[in-house]
């Protein structure tokens, strides 16, 4: 393919990638194999230069554009190769019209909407860091082994900075070919999360619910922290997630967890078991995933000032529940995968004052103090975005 041709196929995918950000639809790595499965002409150079222009269309412009083209101009300005390939040639775009030669889309970090809306801790000379390239992170499964016998596995890692179990592998590494993973020394999981999950302080023999569990990711750094011993309820509102859990628990040799389909809105009842006995509630909330754009700058594209109102909204239902889940003297910690300040510090502001949870200090040593809890940032600790704060039930 010529470069013009592979712009052209860039701005198609692009093109789907902006419905499926408005309408709900896949993700964009999803539909770029969608694309190229029903064009098998196109060769392993031309599909990863291909993937290449998409993902910098996305990660270059902030706001959602109005086309694929809209946006592959407004990476093109300034270039005269990818600018000149817009010739009108078989297979490639359109020359440039009278209508298209002023300003390009505003290449930014951050939609214009949500500039105000980011934590105040977050500094202006952070917001290019948060559309890096996210390092490809492994946690060791201490149920299965030792970080140096992880390290003797994967010679071609490294230890992590933050986390005592963190690995970081190079780009491009298959993990899932390697023994380590297979045996399930090691788990993909990013340093933000790893540390997280040690904040949680769970121990062998507690009762702990992992309330938002998703596809288990924190319910196994869980149960290698309680030595596989206990009782460890991993409940979530999406089947598809959860359902992905148990090869994961398997690999894992990981057989403490309970996964648990909750009903929306019945979440309550489907938990009635647990009364208010729960040692600790990990409260991993569903929320904007602000600070996970390095791995999935599109959500940029996806979220709206309504949307964030929801996530907001079910933030606070949850953190109500596990204040009902808890036993005296349990620990709730809340965590999002954001930086904005709604979603991080205001919202455990709110939970402080309606509730009689006792905040405390969260004990991780990293990121920076954010209301009554603490916020990692790519540019700051190098992890994933994440807010956590924990509280203690008066006894």
């Amino acid at each position: 393919m010529l470069t013009a041709a592979r712009i052209q196929a860039a701005i198609e995918i692009v093109d789907q990638v902006i419905a499926a950000a408005r309408d709900g639809g896949p993700a964009a790595d999803t539909l770029i194999a969608r694309y190229f499965a029903t064009r098998r002409y196109a060769g392993s150079k031309d599909r990863r230069a291909v993937r290449e222009l998409v993902y910098r269309a996305i990660r270059g412009v902030a706001e959602r554009p109005d086309s694929g083209r809209a946006a592959m101009l407004a990476v093109a300005a300034g270039e005269k190769e990818l600018l000149g390939s817009f010739d009108g040639s078989q297979h490639g775009p359109a020359p440039v019209g009278p209508e298209e030669s002023g300003a390009p889309e505003d290449l930014a970090p951050v939609p214009a909407w949500l500039v105000n809306r980011l934590d105040p801790a977050v500094a202006a000379d952070e917001l290019p860091s948060l559309l890096g390239r996210a390092p490809l992170d492994l946690r060791v499964n201490r149920l299965k082994g030792s970080r140096e016998a992880a390290l003797a596995q994967l010679p071609e890692a490294a230890a992590t900075p933050l986390s005592p179990l963190g690995l970081r592998l190079p780009d491009g590494f298959r993990v899932e070919e390697a023994p380590a993973w297979q045996s399930g020394l090691v788990e993909i999981q990013d340093e933000g999360s790893q540390l997280l999950s040690l904040a949680c302080g769970a121990e062998p023999g507690m009762n702990v619910l992992d309330l938002c569990a998703g596809a288990g990711g924190k319910t196994l750094a869980l149960a290698a922290e309680m030595a596989n011993q206990g009782r460890l309820v991993a409940s979530d509102t999406d089947r598809s997630r959860l359902s992905r859990m148990a090869p994961r628990l398997h690999r894992a040799g990981v057989t403490i967890v309970e996964p648990r389909l909750l009903d929306p809105g019945r979440e309550r009842q489907a938990l009635d078991d647990l009364g208010d006995g729960a040692d600790l509630v990990l409260v991993d909330a569903p929320c904007s995933g602000t600070g996970t754009w390095r791995r999935n700058p599109e959500l940029r594209w996806r979220l709206t000032p309504e949307r964030l109102d929801r996530f907001v909204a079910t933030q606070a239902l949850l953190l109500d529940l596990a204040a009902d889940l808890i036993r005296p003297g349990g620990l709730i910690v809340y965590a999002v995968c954001s930086i904005l300040a709604a979603e991080g510090r205001r919202q455990a502001e709110s939970f402080s004052g309606r509730s009689a949870m006792v905040p405390e200090e969260v004990a991780i040593g990293f990121g920076r103090a954010a209301g009554p809890g603490r916020l990692l940032t790519p540019g700051h600790d190098g992890t994933d975005g994440f807010f956590v704060a924990r509280w203690r039930a008066p006894c």
